[in-house]
């Protein structure tokens, strides 16, 4: 059921830093070639800064860190119709040995199972607009408030609200960090108008709190919020505008459940006139890049 590549493994077992990623931006996030493209490109990201690359997914029923280049392929290609996979969704997978694109909440199960404790993603999912309503809240904050696995990401997607989720996730005690930054992230923008938890400027100093969060023996995860590098900034207002009416059209089409987000990435992508895709790719690697420092630092801490 559980399944972690040669090269994972034996990363692990050496001590070595280790990076998980996920495999929702694979065939949910971004259209084929470029999803596959920015996969392999992130993975060697994580390998230039000195760390091992995991990337997970839900193979033939089994939870695998560390996907070969043929099934990273195969992910890419199947596209949305290779299920998105959520804590929730996990058994039926691995009871039909079918193949899964792991969310946030998922990778970050696959990644504590095998020993992982740092991982990059773009953005954690959250409360979503208008949930006072609808209740829809992303299984990722539940998870990060009990998996100890630290999450670097440039916030949450700005589709969501953004105030509200680091609302639940104080309130589950999950720790917000800026990487050299006072503001939340909003994804594609460096500012949102939100605080953090606390600021913290090198690799090392957020390893040594994962330590003492950890050694506490404090359960949850971590929230390392790494804004988008300047130069692939998108203006607030701006995408703020965009994001207003990619939902209104979902609103209208009547779409819900797991094909929101999907369809909110591609029209968004649609109206900024291909920017938002773009700046995800970079912000992407950019997180992979942080991650794999901090994963370093935490090696060395021992």
């Amino acid at each position: 059921m559980l399944y972690r590549s040669a090269e994972v493994q034996e990363a692990i077992a050496s001590g070595r830093p280790v990076v998980a990623l996920e495999s929702t931006i694979i065939s949910h996030g971004m259209p084929y070639p470029q999803n596959l493209e920015t996969a392999l490109r992130v993975e060697q990201v994580v390998r230039d800064a000195g760390a091992v690359p995991a990337t997970c997914a839900v193979i033939e029923g089994k939870l695998t860190a560390g996907i070969s280049a043929t099934e990273m392929e195969l992910l890419a290609q199947g596209g949305q119709q290779i299920p998105k996979a959520s804590r929730r969704d996990l058994p039926f997978l691995i009871a039909a040995g079918a193949h899964g694109a792991t969310t946030v909440a998922s990778t970050m199960i696959i990644a504590h199972a095998v020993g992982i404790r740092v991982f990059a993603t773009g953005g954690i999912g959250g409360v979503h607009r208008g949930a006072e309503v609808t209740m829809d809240i992303s299984a990722d904050l539940q998870e990060l408030a009990h998996t100890p696995v630290a999450v670097v990401c440039a916030g949450v997607k700005s589709i969501l609200d953004i105030g509200l989720t680091l609302e639940y996730l104080e309130t589950y005690g999950v720790p917000v960090i800026g990487f050299q930054t006072h503001e939340f992230p909003a994804f594609f923008s460096r500012d949102s108008g939100f605080g953090v938890d606390g600021r913290l400027d090198t690799p090392f100093d957020i390893a040594q709190l994962l330590k003492a969060k950890w050694g506490m023996d404090a359960r949850g995860g971590v929230v390392v919020a790494n804004p988008v590098p300047e130069q692939y900034h998108q203006p607030a207002a701006r995408m703020e505008r965009v994001i207003e009416q990619a939902l209104n059209e979902a609103a209208t089409a009547g779409i819900k459940g797991k094909a929101v987000t999907p369809f909110l990435l591609s029209r968004i992508e649609q109206l900024s006139g291909g920017d938002s895709l773009k700046t995800n790719v970079e912000l992407v690697c950019h997180n992979a890049l942080v991650a794999a420092q901090i994963a370093s630092a935490y090696s060395q801490l021992g």
